[in-house]
């Protein structure tokens, strides 16, 4: 589990001025830190290579341990760049609200037909110990017409996890490939000169 270090900031001291500073401001929910918590940019951006929205990490706050999940991450796409960051405070006999990604593994092995991913996350409650932050889905045996659904998928089977996305809300299908390329004015028209 990735450690993030951060630090208690005075409320007088804004937002702004700390993201010019090279900071991230954050939040922790569930917990006694009312304050926002000024985080480093280039720890943000090294913690966002591995983890993501619904990853469990430690939060250092002034050398205060705290077992967090991210909640939320926002991302200004003009500058390209993580703005704020929400945590929530994870305690061992409270479920939380979660997401996890799905990634398709194996989409090289589908012979024929084309994959259509109609999923990319699936919302759950769980107990710490049964967080996860993604779901792998093996697609290496599916054939034009199946379809896997959020009920087929590990997590619908732990019991510590209570699903919230449909369960039958379909996450990847295979569809045929059709070809058929319509024929424009143009092509016509020239089929038409030439039978002339």
């Amino acid at each position: 589990m990735n450690t993030l270090k951060a630090e208690k900031r005075s409320l007088d001291v804004k937002a702004k001025r700390l993201r010019r500073e090279g900071f991230v401001t954050g939040n922790v929910f569930g917990r006694e830190l009312a304050e926002s918590i000024p985080v480093m940019k280039v720890d943000v951006e090294r913690m966002m290579k591995t983890d993501h929205k619904g990853s469990q990490i430690m939060l250092d706050v002034d050398g205060e341990q705290y077992d967090v999940l991210i909640k939320d991450i926002a991302f200004n796409p003009l500058k390209g760049i993580v703005e704020e960051i929400s945590f929530q405070a994870l305690v061992s006999n409270e479920m939380v609200h979660s997401v996890a990604e799905v990634i398709l593994v194996n989409h090289d092995k589908v012979a024929e037909g084309v994959l259509q991913q109609l999923l990319n996350e699936v919302s759950y409650k769980a107990y710490p110990s049964a967080i996860v932050d993604s779901v792998k889905v093996d697609v290496s045996q599916m054939k034009i017409g199946d379809t896997i659904r959020v009920k087929d998928l590990d997590i619908a089977a732990d019991k510590d996890v209570e699903i919230h996305t449909d369960l039958e809300a379909p996450v990847v299908t295979v569809t045929a490939v059709h070809n058929d390329v319509p024929e424009t004015d143009e092509e016509s028209a020239d089929g038409e000169a030439a039978a002339e």
